[in-house]
């Protein structure tokens, strides 16, 4: 069963360079503790897409159109079709003193900003330091070990992962949606209200759910605060 553009899908994927087999990021928790990518407070689970809108690398993005329903694929990304190639030129030597002068103590591999741009630590020797401002994964081939766990058809189900998208630190189930045919009323629970960037993530949810759904003209958020027991 084939993809089409607009489909709404859930996938879940492990991604890794070819060259050394290192996994640079997954949606799966207990792949991302082995590779000691875990990061406290992320939210590992399958990744809303929607297929051809450029979520994902474009290479990935095509792939996913051949693929089937729960069967796991690997695809396979050149250099050019993911982050491009490397480039010499953006390799940079610069004195050790201007990086301390600046408040940064570089170690070999770590990502560093420097005038603005952002750079990895190749190597710290005789009081100067390389500077490597190509994107990290630039000149590798990438792997995709992929699966589409489902397909979205529900209107409400499509909705609800918008929003998921936006605000993850939520569980959906804590929403309550109301959708009729030219509006969407979205009743936000209380532990949404304070979360950081919260009117971003309300605007970026309208704006989703008016492209993707051109019939709806107005998306209303309430918000009700309780008085709880005991407060004067």
């Amino acid at each position: 069963m084939a993809f089409q553009k607009g489909d709404f899908i859930l996938i879940d994927y492990t991604a890794k360079v070819k060259e050394t087999g290192e996994v640079f990021d997954t949606t799966i928790e207990e792949v991302a503790k082995k590779e000691k990518l875990y990061k406290e407070g992320e939210t590992y689970e399958p990744k809303l897409v929607v297929v051809g809108e450029g979520w994902v690398l474009k290479a990935l993005d095509e792939a996913i159109q051949g693929l089937e329903l729960e069967k796991k694929a690997e695809v396979e990304i050149p250099p050019e079709k993911a982050f491009g190639a490397r480039d010499p030129e953006k390799v940079k030597l610069v004195p050790l003193r201007r990086l301390l002068a600046k408040g940064v103590t570089p170690q070999v591999g770590a990502q560093i900003e420097f005038n603005g741009k952002l750079a990895t630590v190749r190597t710290i020797g005789a009081g100067r330091v390389q500077l490597d401002f190509n994107p990290p994964l630039a000149g590798k081939t990438l792997i995709y070990e992929i699966t589409v766990k489902k397909r979205l058809q529900d209107p409400k189900e499509k909705v609800l992962a918008l929003i998921h998208r936006r605000i993850p630190a939520v569980e959906i189930e804590k929403f309550k949606l109301n959708m009729k045919e030219t509006k969407i009323e979205l009743e936000m629970p209380e532990e949404a209200f304070y979360l950081e960037g919260i009117q971003l993530a309300k605007r970026g949810i309208a704006l989703d759910v008016q492209k993707f759904f051109p019939e709806i003209q107005t998306v209303k958020f309430t918000e009700t605060y309780q008085k709880k027991s005991g407060e004067a």
